[in-house]
Order: structure tokens, then sequence, then C-alpha cells
């Protein structure tokens, strides 16, 4: 019987879940990122005055609640510890938004890139075992395994019932029978 991935660092005994597990609703979480990545890039782009700077500061606090829903416990906890909200006392500095938001983006790139090399790693081992189960065959199944069958070689030229090889016709002539 074959595991899961996440099956296996539950028998390391660290309890941990594995990180492809922890993204409950990777669309969601996808959709919101690049939406943060896009107010990273215009906070950096333009002065924003002190109405603009609260609204930032509302979409930063409800995009980081968002987010949470689509992630699983354990990286709620992450995240909850490295953004820092911001005071409720005042309207926040553009410096203030940009690290805040800049920090969420590097956040969930190192998420994104966590994720991707863990399914390259799930992939590199399910070729592995596929590879491994190949092997196993016996030698006279080696070639079914997922390899088309190829056509053998020669046969065009092989006489056929209407004629030697050298008669074209013959030749082709009992080929598709």
């Amino acid at each position: 019987m074959t595991q899961a991935a996440g099956d296996e660092d539950d028998e390391d005994g660290d309890g941990e879940r594995h990180i492809t597990e922890l993204v409950e609703q990777p669309a969601k979480v996808m959709r919101i990122g690049s939406m943060i990545r896009q107010l990273l890039e215009e906070v950096k782009a333009a002065p924003l005055d002190e109405a603009s700077r609260n609204r930032l500061k509302d979409i930063h606090a409800a995009s980081i609640k968002e987010l949470e829903t689509g992630l699983a416990p354990e990286l709620v906890e992450e995240l909850e510890r490295l953004s820092l909200p911001f005071t409720e006392e005042g309207t926040p500095s553009e410096g203030e938004l940009r690290i805040a938001q800049a920090q969420l983006v590097g956040w969930l790139e190192g998420l994104f890139h966590g994720i991707q090399t863990a399914i390259y790693a799930q992939q590199m081992a399910s070729r592995a075992q596929l590879e491994q189960m190949r092997r196993a065959l016996p030698a006279g199944h080696a070639g079914h395994a997922g390899h088309a069958p190829q056509p053998p070689t020669g046969m065009p030229n092989m006489p056929t019932p209407g004629g030697g090889e050298d008669d074209p016709a013959g030749s082709r002539g009992g080929m598709y029978l």
C-alpha cells in the first residue's frame, strides 16, 4: 500500500502536516496574494494622502483576515506572529504601509515557493516509485509498462503472397489485411 507524502511526515514523530495540506483554499490565497502584490506596487508608485493610507490600512487588515480563512491553523499562527497590526491611533505613514505590504508579499512568496518545492518533491518521489515498480516487473512484462508497442522493422520489404520482394504491387498488397 502506498502512502501520501503528508502521511510520511506524521511517521517522523513531529506531527506536522505537509505544506500542500496547510493551504486549504489555494485559489483564494493566490488571488489575495496577487492583489496584495499589486497594492504594494501602487504604494511604491504614487504618494498617498491620509485618506488613501487609512484605506490601505483597512485593506491590509482585511486581506490578512481573508488569507487566514484559506490557511490551516499552523500557518494562521505563523502569519499572526509575523504580521504586526498597525496601531489604532493615527494614520500609518507611507513607509509603514510599504513595509507591512512588502512583509506580507514576502511571506506569501515564501509560502508559494514552499508549495512548489513540495509538489516537485512529490513528483520526484512518484517518478522514483514508478521506476522502482517498472524494474520489479518480470522481464516479459517490462515492455508493457507504459510503452506503446513498436511496429516491426522492415515490414514494407517483406514478401507477400501476391509477389516477390522486388514486386512493388506485391509488397504493398497484403500489408494491411
